[in-house]
This record gives structure tokens, C-alpha cells and sequence, in this order.
């Protein structure tokens, strides 16, 4: 099976954005560890991305509760990576990857 097929039929991403000027989400560029109780224009950021990536329906208010904590396993659980809950190196890359793929929401 090709790369593409085999990505659509788990319907991921297949072709890559870049971050940058052309973010779909623009609180910051900050990419630091968040878990319940983070704040600010990070967890804004990451809030942004979970609902674009998954149509998570998110308040993006910058506070990182139970509901974001909530979104990010699931974002988690889709991309098939570690589900933790937290958004560490490993799920703001997915996330930033998902989020700007032009075929978003995915799951």
C-alpha cells in the first residue's frame, strides 16, 4: 500500500505545512510542556489547533481545564500517539502538523 493510501485510510494527513506566517492558529510560536492548570496564549494556541484538528469545539480562553485535558486525549488517542493528556513535544508536533493540513478536521 502507498504512503497516501495507507494515510488516508486512517484519515490523516498526508501532505506537509509549514508553521509559520501561514499558521491557521496565531497566539505564539511558544511550543512549551502544557497539563492541566497551564495558562495563556500557549494553551490559546493549543486550544486552537485541537479544534481545528478535530473539531473539538474548544473555548479558546487560555485555560488549560478538564475539557481541553479532555480534547487532547482524544487528539491524542486519533493521532495514534502517547495519551497522556498533556501536550509535550510529541503532540505539538501532530498538532500543528494536523491543524494546518488543509483536509482538517480529521477525526
Amino acid at each position: 500500500m502507498k504512503p497516501a493510501q495507507a494515510a488516508d485510510k486512517l484519515n490523516r494527513p498526508t501532505a506537509l505545512v509549514a508553521q509559520g506566517p501561514d499558521d491557521i492558529c496565531d497566539f505564539t510560536i511558544n511550543r512549551p510542556n502544557l497539563r492541566l492548570g497551564s495558562s495563556g496564549a500557549v494553551v490559546q494556541q493549543a486550544q486552537c489547533y485541537l479544534n481545528q484538528a478535530i473539531d473539538a469545539g474548544l473555548d479558546v480562553d487560555g485555560d488549560f481545564g478538564r475539557v481541553t485535558q479532555s480534547a487532547t486525549r482524544a487528539f491524542q488517542q486519533c493521532a495514534g500517539i502517547v495519551v497522556d493528556g498533556r501536550i509535550g513535544a510529541q503532540t505539538w508536533s501532530f498538532l500543528s502538523f494536523w491543524a494546518n493540513a488543509p483536509d482538517a478536521p480529521f477525526c
